[in-house]
Parts: C-alpha cells; structure tokens; sequence
C-alpha cells in the first residue's frame, strides 16, 4: 500500500524553473540545442508542473560547468575587491587578521548563484551586494558579533543568489545592498 504522499507527483517550485531555463540557455549558447529545438524544450520548461517533466527537458544535455571556486586568502591585511570583476560560482574568502571587503555591485556575474565561504579569524569583513540580489546567510557561523543585514523593502526578479557561509571568530560581517548599480549576469 502507497501512502499519500507518494501518489502526489513532486511540484516545482519558480526557482526549479529558472534553473532548467537557465540551462536550457547555457546549453543553446554552448551549441548543444538548435534554436527549434531550444523553443520547444522552453514551452515544455514553462508548462511543466512536476520535477519529472523538468527533468525529462534536460536528459540529453552535458552536464553544467559548474566552475571551480577560486580562493582569496592573506594571513594578515586587507582583502578587498571592488569594480567590474568577474566572479566565479564559488568563492572562498580566508584571513586570519585583517579587513575583508568585496563589492559585488559593479561585478560580473557568470551564473545566476555565487556562494561565498568566508574563514575569518579576526577583523570585519563588508560585503556590498547588488540592489536586486537575495542574500542568505544562515550557514554562516559568528563567534563574536551577529550579522549586520537589513534587506531592502522590495527586490526586483532576476537578481543573483548570493549564499554566504562558513566560520567567522571576532568580528562583525555587514551586508548591505548597492544603491543604483545592477551587477551583469552573463546568459
């Protein structure tokens, strides 16, 4: 006997969709889809109601190039990172002593998440994220200070994902949101 649950086909949320459809781009710019095919993998992306009709539009595509991450690190002094660079899928921020600041608002963009692991020892680490980026940060864990973060009132569609995690010891991390600036997500 099957119980409830499993009778249910498993639905999809809008984040599940976007995913498929941002592969479905990736792979077209990649040549792996003709333009015809491209449109109707796309109506069936956006008709589809279970994770099985999603996954079926992607069963014959290569696997995504997830990237590699890409590690900033200083035993002592100040990482910083400003203006229009190019930020992988996965970074890694370690200092033992000293200030972090990366500012992701003027930033390239080359997929449509970015997770940032920071190892911090001592010192205060700001990062400054697009106006229209969510940010999570709940995998981050702070020995001394809270997290300083106050999320804007309204975020338009489309911005980056931005997840932080790992370990901070003394020192306070703020988030805060740019002002007028639109980080560039690369198709």
């Amino acid at each position: 006997m099957t119980s409830p649950s499993e009778d249910l086909p498993s639905l999809i949320s809008e984040d599940d969709r976007d995913a498929v459809v941002h592969r479905l781009q990736e792979a077209y710019a990649e040549g792996h889809v003709e333009h015809e095919e491209m449109d109707e993998r796309l109506h069936r992306a956006l008709s589809a109601t279970t994770r099985a009709e999603l996954a079926s539009i992607l069963v014959s595509l290569p696997q995504e190039n997830t990237g590699t991450t890409s590690t900033i690190s200083v035993a002592a002094g100040r990482i910083r990172r400003r203006g229009a660079w190019r930020v992988p899928r996965f970074l890694k921020v370690e200092s033992a002593y000293g200030r972090v600041r990366l500012d992701l608002s003027k930033a390239v963009f080359d997929h449509p998440m970015l997770d940032v692991e920071l190892l911090l020892g001592t010192g205060r680490a700001k990062i400054t994220v697009p106006r229209d980026a969510v940010v999570e940060f709940d995998d981050l864990r702070t020995g001394w200070k809270d997290t300083h973060y106050k999320p804007p009132r309204a975020i338009r569609p489309g911005g980056p994902r931005i997840r932080i995690s790992g370990a901070m010891g003394f020192g306070r991390l703020k988030i805060r949101h740019a002002r007028g600036w639109r980080a560039t997500t690369q198709p």
